[in-house]
């Protein structure tokens, strides 16, 4: 029920005094007006617009309940369905928040050099693999094969308002996933292993066994704001740009794109289910990464040698 009202929280603020019977495409247009010019409630100064992102989550979200209003014939048609974010307040919103750009290759590699001795280097490589922070913290010991070198995606824990942890499925169908472990990560959850067998050993009665791979000193599932908080320390330690731990995520996925990997491979690694969505949201090819289209365009206009003659 408190997921419900936390991604309902704008539409009821702005639209609750409405009868669903009542509620007009007006209403919803004029209600994305006001999330991009003054429903902010936080982070920010209060009263001022959201990011259009945020907007089109709220929207979204208001336009799934009208869907499902619809099948319970509650009301005969979706006055959400196609009212859109205006693109010029996309523009605009670009424009003043560019966003951070993911890490590059090197920048990785030397976040993985810096942490090695980090007693959770083993939950932040998952991270670097390609998991969304929640499927971190919901990773269970049970969920890995060893000897097989798979991990199993099929548990999450996320937290609530910063403050509650909520543990439930994965976030889709298609999240619900078995990886092939890269032998770096395999290497490093054996050793976390051997490293938590230990901790239990020293705090006896104290150690909580439970079955979570990212746990503290005495064994409890920690949650994604520690290991959050936890990554941002360490970037500040290496010296690295700081960057959202989903960004980790993004920096795999890239990585794997333009080196070769298939679109349809490249989407059932990140969970989703549309291939076109994960290379569109995900990848963000780097100048460095399109000096490959230089070789060919060599080729292609003569430079080097074996290049073709110039006509006379």
């Amino acid at each position: 029920m408190v997921g419900y009202r936390n991604a309902l929280v704008h539409a009821h603020e702005r639209l609750g005094h409405i009868r669903l019977q009542e509620l007009t495409e007006d209403h919803v247009e004029e209600f994305v007006s006001w999330l991009l010019s003054g429903a902010r409630r936080r982070g920010g100064e209060k009263g001022t617009g959201l990011r259009t992102t945020t907007a089109d989550g709220a929207l979204g979200r208001l336009r799934a309940a009208l869907r499902l209003a619809m099948r319970k014939r509650l009301v005969a048609r979706n006055v959400a369905e196609y009212v859109t974010v205006p693109r010029m307040a996309r523009k605009a919103d670009r424009r003043v928040n560019e966003r951070a750009k993911p890490w590059d290759v090197t920048e990785v590699q030397t976040f993985v050099v810096g942490i090695r001795d980090d007693r959770l280097f083993a939950p932040l490589l998952l991270g670097l693999m390609g998991l969304r922070p929640a499927e971190v913290a919901g990773l269970r010991w049970d969920d890995i094969d060893f000897q097989a070198g798979t991990l199993a995606v099929a548990n999450t824990r996320t937290m609530s308002g910063n403050a509650r942890v909520l543990e439930k499925d994965t976030k889709s169908e298609a999240g619900e996933r078995t990886l092939p472990l890269p032998e770096p990560v395999r290497l490093a959850l054996m050793n976390f292993r051997v490293l938590q067998e230990a901790e239990r050993a020293t705090m006896g009665s104290y150690y909580l066994d439970s079955g979570y791979v990212f746990v503290d000193l005495l064994g409890d599932a920690m949650s994604t704001r520690q290991l959050r908080e936890h990554a941002y320390s360490l970037m500040a330690k290496v010296d690295l740009r700081k960057v959202r731990l989903n960004d980790a995520r993004h920096s795999c996925l890239t990585f794997l794109a333009v080196n070769g990997v298939q679109d349809t491979i490249l989407a059932a690694w990140a969970g989703h289910t549309n291939a076109s969505f994960t290379k569109r949201v995900y990848v963000h090819p780097t100048a460095a990464d399109m000096r490959t289209a230089v070789v060919h365009l060599n080729a292609l206009l003569g430079v080097g040698e074996g290049a073709p003659e110039t006509p006379m």
